[in-house]
């Protein structure tokens, strides 16, 4: 990688470096637990803490652990859905009641600070509404950036907690459904394809929702 212009190599930023080499380890040991004993108890942790502070999504666990043992894919799906509840409501009360002091240190060191502020002086709260959905279906933006930035707006928790059931739940049932009914070989697509889809259909929920307000206005 060179600097624009300069052709002197850029020297990446250490805390960056830092960072994936953070994220890579975390990763590979998030995927090393799905061949332990505990590994369903350890896919609820994963789940919870996702929806808050955690950088590596529940699916790197779930998917081989469905694989597995498809027969248990549904009850994983169950299990995944109840914990990344669970987690977005812990990162909903960071939000509300603890962002200076916890919340805003954990999105600054995962580099997502800049990305929360932008959102948390420009959206509304039926845009707000809306992303709880498109970030429980698809990551986008990504979940713990919009359970913590629900706190901060004081979105009413039953409501939160509703709109997490929703897509958490539909996220997860279909990653058991497809691995329960075609296995191993829907593996590749699961991979590579279906989080485009699923951000697809997030981005035409978006679409929707700006050209309703857009024919409404």
């Amino acid at each position: 990688m060179y600097q624009a212009g300069s052709g002197i190599p850029a020297i990446p930023h250490p805390i960056r470096q830092i960072r994936n080499l953070m994220l890579r380890k975390l990763y590979d040991w998030t995927l090393s637990l799905a061949g332990r004993k505990a590994a369903e108890a350890w896919l609820a942790l994963i789940a919870f803490v996702e929806s808050s502070v955690f950088l590596v999504p529940a699916d790197v666990l779930f998917l081989p652990m469905a694989l597995a043992r498809p027969e248990r894919a549904y009850r994983y799906a169950f299990v995944a859905t109840a914990a990344s509840v669970a987690g977005g409501i812990a990162g909903w009360m960071l939000g509300y009641y603890a962002y200076e002091a916890v919340a805003k240190p954990v999105l600054e060191f995962y580099g997502k600070l800049e990305a929360f502020e932008q959102l948390k002086s420009h959206v509304t709260e039926g845009q707000l509404n809306l992303l709880l959905v498109t970030s429980g279906l698809a990551h986008l933006p990504p979940i713990k950036i919009v359970t913590i930035l629900a706190g901060v707006a004081h979105i009413k928790l039953w409501h939160f907690v509703l709109s997490a059931i929703v897509a958490r739940g539909l996220r997860f049932y279909l990653l058991a459904f497809l691995l329960r009914r075609y296995g191993e070989p829907i593996q590749a697509f699961v991979e590579k394809r279906l989080g485009l889809i699923l951000g697809a259909v997030a981005v035409g929920l978006i679409v929707l929702y700006v050209a309703y307000h857009l024919l409404a206005g």
